[in-house]
């Protein structure tokens, strides 16, 4: 429990860093304050490792699994903000990471789950491609926030801490473009390596994730043929995502905390 306080900590400073930088300096972020969020990213992952070497297997119960979707939120903004002024997305994902693992160490369970290797890419691959889309979900809702403020004349505030419009936009999609290939990966997987979808109750995840996967497509395909942009983008985005989100945490939250299915 210590790890995850200290992990907690680190995210939380980092949050307030960020913002305090933010107020006081500009959108320009020194590399090195990216230091702090990577070691609690590290801190994070090392609490899962440790769990899963104590038990003798893995474990990607509901609260294991948003644990880790919260630490690849992390180490996505981490490697955006190293490259480009996206302090204000650290300011709203640090906090959501250190939430996620909060739970994570209060209602977490700790028994090991029977999945071999092909199930665990199966899984990983969905895990790194809900934290990828749920970085464009807040990405797409930042650039609504950013070009509403535009067409009212009154971008001040957090708002100016973000890049230009043409630039957060072009972030938001190529954000979705990986979120998408690894989408694609999750249901490849899946269709190899998962057995009887009706008797895991898998049937109503796979329903939900195609038409995600469906949505993210045709917001890419969209974009490329018909320039989609702006509010359409953001529409389409929050649309998918949360098509995902009742795939898998949805689903999840169903069987596991109120079925006591596992």
């Amino acid at each position: 429990m210590t790890l995850v306080l200290i992990a907690i900590a680190l995210y939380l400073a980092s949050a307030g860093l960020l913002a305090r930088r933010l107020a006081t300096a500009g959108p320009a972020v020194p590399a090195a304050l990216w230091l702090l969020p990577a070691a609690a990213a590290a801190l994070h992952l090392g609490v899962h490792a440790m769990a899963w070497h104590a038990a003798g297997g893995e474990n990607l119960h509901f609260f294991s699994a948003l644990s880790i979707v919260g630490v690849g939120m992390a180490v996505v903004t981490v490697l955006m903000g190293l490259r480009g002024r996206m302090a204000a997305l650290g300011v709203i994902v640090f906090p959501i990471s250190a939430g996620c693992l909060l739970l994570y160490g209060a209602f977490g369970r700790h028994d090991v789950q029977a999945l071999d290797w092909r199930l665990l890419l199966h899984a990983w691959c969905a895990l790194l491609a809900y934290a990828t889309l749920a970085v464009a979900t807040l990405l797409a809702v930042l650039l609504w926030a950013q070009e509403r403020a535009l067409r009212r004349r009154r971008l001040h505030g957090w708002l100016r801490a973000l890049p230009p419009l043409v630039e957060l936009e072009t972030l938001l999609f190529r954000t979705i473009t990986v979120g998408f290939a690894l989408l694609t990966a999750t249901l490849l997987t899946g269709v190899l390596f998962v057995e009887n979808l009706l008797a895991q109750h898998l049937a109503h995840k796979t329903v939900f994730s195609v038409l995600s996967w469906l949505g993210f497509g045709a917001l890419l395909l969209g974009r490329r043929r018909y320039g989609w942009r702006g509010a359409t983008a953001v529409r389409w985005t929050l649309a998918a995502m949360a098509l995902l989100v009742l795939a898998f945490f949805g689903s999840k939250l169903v069987l596991e905390l109120i079925l006591r299915r596992h």
